[in-house]
């Protein structure tokens, strides 16, 4: 099959180097030229444009930062989705919400274009040594056609159901991890504010049963005053934004859910913005 890579950030551009890595033959493309030259020493062909990225793929891979990217680049006055061959099929591993994943499946459909939302579960660190989990909505057969080239890249593939399940059931990983960030800050926060030694608190609260285990690597980070970007607070924000909005969609509040996407906004505003998730501890210990 020939394959296309659109969207070479943080996790697309090491998640588009282990199929590379696997000996998988693909073509990239990416707005900003320099991640795409760094993959063409590694074997990938570089394409100027989307409709040269598209034209001859049989498999598009997009990995990109919100909904109005992914239309933009997708749908748009040079989208590439009017390049593509009928009945290939486009994998958007992007995180958006499940709505407008469903408008991408139908906008797809009337192109006579296949089409899965498989979103990831994982930060820099586990897209770099291909430990990803995918959650995938759409055509099981489709997933079938691509489950080993994700297999390439992840070592969880969970199918969710039709078309927008996948970037459902991420909604709520994601909302959990923002919520459990925040929690984790703020307790140590309070913990130092009655006494405790901080490295004392970095120690025991992350080996507890009630702390999420990702936790302990976020910890790390803190002690270390290292904010280096495994996933940018900002898309954090955003990824709340789509959760609350998909809440409304089906009638449901979420008031915690609301109250941690204004800490992360009030996060990013305070120059946080490119900096790990992790730091709105740093945001929290100047306010609280």
């Amino acid at each position: 099959m020939n394959i296309t890579f659109i969207g070479l950030g943080i996790m697309g551009s090491r998640m588009a180097a282990n199929l590379l890595k696997n000996k998988i033959k693909i073509t990239v493309y990416n707005r900003s030229k320099s991640p795409a030259e760094e993959l063409k020493t590694k074997g990938a062909a570089v394409a100027s444009d989307l409709k040269s990225a598209v034209q001859n793929a049989d498999v598009v891979f997009t990995m990109l930062s919100a909904p109005d990217v992914v239309e933009k680049i997708a749908t748009g006055e040079k989208g590439f989705l009017k390049s593509m061959k009928k009945n290939t099929l486009w994998v958007d591993c992007s995180t958006v919400n499940p709505s407008f994943s469903l408008e991408m499946a139908r906008k797809a459909a009337k192109r006579e274009i296949r089409f899965l939302d498989a979103p990831v579960a994982g930060t820099k660190p586990t897209a770099e040594a291909g430990e990803l989990t995918f959650f995938v909505g759409g055509n099981q057969n489709d997933l079938e056609e691509v489950k080993n080239l994700l297999q390439h890249m992840g070592t969880k593939i969970l199918y969710m159901g039709e078309h927008g399940r996948g970037t459902a059931f991420k909604m709520l990983v994601n909302s959990m991890l923002a919520q459990s960030m925040a929690a984790f800050s703020e307790t140590l926060i309070f913990g130092e504010k009655i006494g405790f030694d901080k490295d004392l608190l970095l120690n025991i609260l992350p080996a507890l049963p009630v702390t999420a285990p990702f936790i302990k690597a976020k910890a790390e980070k803190i002690r270390n005053k290292d904010y280096d970007t495994q996933f940018p607070l900002e898309l954090m924000h955003k990824d709340l934004k789509l959760a609350t909005l998909t809440a409304k969609e089906h009638e449901c509040d979420l008031p915690l859910a609301e109250q941690t996407k204004k800490i992360y906004k009030k996060a990013s505003q305070s120059g946080l913005s490119r900096e790990d998730f992790a730091a709105v501890y740093k945001y929290l210990q100047d306010k609280l």
